[in-house]
């Protein structure tokens, strides 16, 4: 027994020696800007944002979670269908300790210290509240290094860098690689026939989080899901009104621009608003129950005789779109929805389901976009 524990005891030590010669210190450079010196591959991490698993579920297929020690509890309120989805492959997951946002100031610097985490990723959009907090400067102080990603801010300039950074931390570059090939591949599959077709863009209003509260209207300007709308083939109201990536369009300005379509984001956000108007599209949503809730939006004053509405040219489709890599799926149905004729053949809902199949470990579910164009 005494062999056998020295044994054990040996073995543990030269797998921990062995882990810390393979690690390698580089030097990497973040969606800030910012010169990072990081061991990669790392073992252990810190999520700054829940939902920054959509990426890293696709570099750590076997186990999403098996390096991370730490996340915001953004997850299993903001997207509670596939945070049950993943919960039921992976159980272990509502182990992971979780803390609050930055900046509301919720954020507990020591919890994350205690973690010891090898890393901290960190969305963009927490930068200002993380420098006025001097976290950066806490977690240094302990050898915790911060990185920052964005999936939402600019994701066209920013998710394929940060895409390729976290591959670089995770060791996964190849995978990171195959990943955002595909994604290319995907998006050209719209954006050259609409190159060569060159039809005329209908103009779009996107309703972002419609019915999430009773305030009109939430929207995108030129990046995010108005970029998609520009990509799909249409014309983003809001571009000339929203100066940035998000902002807000009165209803006296939808009335006046009469958009031919509509489209609002939605998702389960009960966690948020229980009950309420939101139009609750996801993995394995209730689409009967989702287009009872659009139409009901068509009633607002900001829609009243706009065009969109006349011709049923109004849908609704996952919010998450705007804050995940898989972005291709949603400028795929846009086009759709946009230019039938020229998209006749192309399967929005088979590209979500084969991106499910090769990159995700768990099953795709339909339920992601409703029209009220197929309810007629």
């Amino acid at each position: 027994m005494l062999i056998k524990g020295l044994f054990g005891g040996a073995l543990i030590a030269l797998t921990a020696w062995t882990s810390a010669a393979l690690a390698e210190e580089v030097t990497v450079t973040d969606i800030a800007g910012r010169e990072v010196k990081v061991d990669v591959p790392v073992d252990k991490v810190i999520l700054g944002e829940g939902r920054q698993i959509y990426l890293t579920a696709v570099l750590d297929t076997e186990d999403p979670f098996k390096r991370v020690v730490g996340w915001r509890e953004d997850f299993s309120q903001a997207d509670p269908d596939n945070y049950a989805v993943y919960l039921k492959k992976f159980p272990a997951m509502a182990d992971i300790p979780t803390f609050g946002g930055f900046k509301d100031g919720t954020f507990d610097v020591e919890q994350a210290i205690a973690l010891d985490p090898d890393v901290m990723i960190m969305n963009i959009e927490s930068k200002q509240a993380t420098e006025d907090a001097q976290y950066i400067e806490k977690l240094a102080q302990v050898g915790i290094p911060v990185v920052y990603v964005d999936f939402r801010e600019n994701p066209f300039t920013n998710i394929e860098p940060s895409m390729r950074l976290i591959g670089k931390l995770f060791g996964e570059e190849e995978k990171a690689e195959a990943f955002i090939d595909y994604r290319a591949r995907q998006i050209a599959r719209v954006t050259d026939v609409i190159a060569e077709a060159k039809p005329e863009r209908p103009t779009v209003f996107i309703d972002r989080a419609g019915g999430y509260s009773e305030d009109c209207c939430m929207s995108f300007g030129a990046d995010n899901f108005g970029k998609f709308v520009e990509m799909a083939g249409g014309e983003n109201i809001a571009k000339g009104i929203i100066p940035g990536t998000f902002g807000t369009v009165n209803p006296e300005q939808i009335i006046a621009a009469n958009p031919d379509q509509v489209i609002v984001t939605g998702g389960n956000w009960d966690a948020y608003v229980p009950g309420g108007d939101w139009v609750g599209v996801g993995p394995g949503a209730d689409t009967g129950e989702a287009l009872r809730k659009l139409k009901a939006l068509t009633g607002r004053t900001a829609f009243t005789g706009v065009k969109a509405v006349e011709t049923g040219q109004y849908h609704a489709i996952w919010h998450q779109f705007y804050n995940s890599p898989y972005q291709f799926v949603a400028i795929q149905q846009m086009a759709k929805w946009l230019h039938p004729e020229l998209f006749a053949e192309l399967d929005a809902e088979e590209t979500f389901r084969e991106l499910h199949e090769k990159f995700l470990p768990v099953d795709y579910a339909p339920g992601h976009w409703v029209s009220l164009s197929d309810a007629r």
